[in-house]
């Protein structure tokens, strides 16, 4: 019983281990294109494990398209600058993203640019290739 229970345990752990891995792609983002989207705050929603700004851009036919623009998780945003009410529905904003690869409205936030023209970083800075290292020397 106790080793059925143990096995139950473990399958469970490397399930939601695998559906945590898979919560931080960016693989549905194309990371190649920056795309600044102008528009209408409709909602701003401070939310875990990411807050989201959904934004009414004009469109070429002279409608509105709602956008689903993905942010970082509070906690990050926070330590950039960013506050709960940093964003109100009805600001007009600047937001860079990169788009979705399937077409769809939405994005993963870059920068996004306040109606006063602060401009905020939605990601924190990553490490990029070739970017020292420390690494300790041993002798």
């Amino acid at each position: 019983m106790r080793i059925g229970l143990a096995g139950c345990f473990a399958a469970a752990a490397l399930a939601s281990s695998a559906a945590c891995l898979a919560h931080h792609s960016f693989a549905m983002f194309d990371q190649t294109k920056k795309l600044p989207l102008t528009g209408t705050v409709h909602d701003f929603q401070w939310t875990n494990p990411h807050a989201y700004i959904d934004i009414d851009v004009p469109n070429a036919g002279g409608g509105i398209d709602l956008w689903k623009v993905e942010l970082n998780s509070p906690n990050n945003l926070e330590r950039q600058g960013w506050h709960m009410h940093t964003i109100r529905s009805g600001d007009k904003v600047t937001v860079v993203v990169n788009p979705l690869r399937d077409g769809a409205k939405g994005g993963l936030a870059l920068t996004v640019t306040l109606p006063n023209g602060k401009v905020l970083q939605a990601l924190p800075p990553r490490v990029g290739k070739g970017a020292p290292i420390n690494v300790p020397q041993v002798r």
